[in-house]
């Protein structure tokens, strides 16, 4: 019955944790959060397209499942294998430059029979063509408006700098909400291990002492018959 209970948990969980978005609008970059559950003794992979002279960086972490492990391959469009994790709990990987294509990210849990795992991961693009276009466009506007006394350059650079810290914010905070995922899915497997242990312990205990206490009682029980 607790293993059904734990199997629906995490299908639940993962049910509210899945996600995919974007972040703000302002810059280039773009953020792809997704969790899913992988079967056991299956492979799944996902897709993301990139441009030319991009750069991409790829975070997974295991948030619950036996053994907290995965097998993670990343090829190129090419088809050129770029990284090969064998069961590991969590990484990071960056590939700079991109080029154009469809990059193919495959989570592996064939070696588990047994145990589906939940993997969180989040695929964060830089498009520097876009940061180039769109802010020599915005630049182009705002001095055709006459509008160069105020700093355009310094208020441009600060308005980046902000959008990179919000960026650098969501993946941490994302990450965090993973790590605590993962976190309670243990504690909650850990207490089920107590408890049960616990329990036999007590039945044990008490019946070692249900058996002393009787052979103690027959001791000094006298079973003779005293004839008058």
């Amino acid at each position: 019955c607790h293993m059904m209970t734990a199997s629906a948990q995490l299908c639940l969980l993962a049910y509210l944790t899945l996600t995919l978005g974007l972040t703000l609008g302002l810059g280039p970059n773009k953020n792809m959060g997704f969790t899913f559950l992988l079967p056991a003794g299956s492979t799944e992979c996902f897709y993301q397209k990139t441009a030319m002279n991009d750069s991409m960086e790829v975070e997974y972490q295991v948030i619950a499942g036996s053994g907290l492990d995965v097998g993670f391959i990343l090829l190129s469009p090419t088809g050129h294998r770029l990284v090969s994790d064998f069961r590991r709990s969590d990484g990071i990987h960056t590939v700079d430059p991109t080029v154009d294509g469809d990059y193919r990210l495959c989570f592996d849990n064939n070696f588990s029979k047994m145990s589906e795992k939940m993997v969180f991961f989040e695929v964060v693009i830089n498009s520097l063509n876009s940061k180039n276009g769109g802010q020599d466009d915005w630049l182009d506007t705002v001095m055709s408006d006459s509008m160069v006394d105020y700093k355009m350059e310094d208020i441009r650079a600060r308005m980046d700098s902000v959008h990179r810290h919000l960026e650098k914010s969501h993946q941490v905070q994302a990450m965090l909400r993973a790590f605590e995922a993962r976190d309670r899915y243990l504690l909650e497997d850990n207490l089920w291990r107590v408890s049960f242990w616990s329990c036999v312990n007590l039945s044990v205990m008490l019946t070692v002492a249900v058996v002393q206490i009787y052979t103690l009682r027959r001791l000094f029980v006298n079973t003779k018959q005293v004839r008058t």
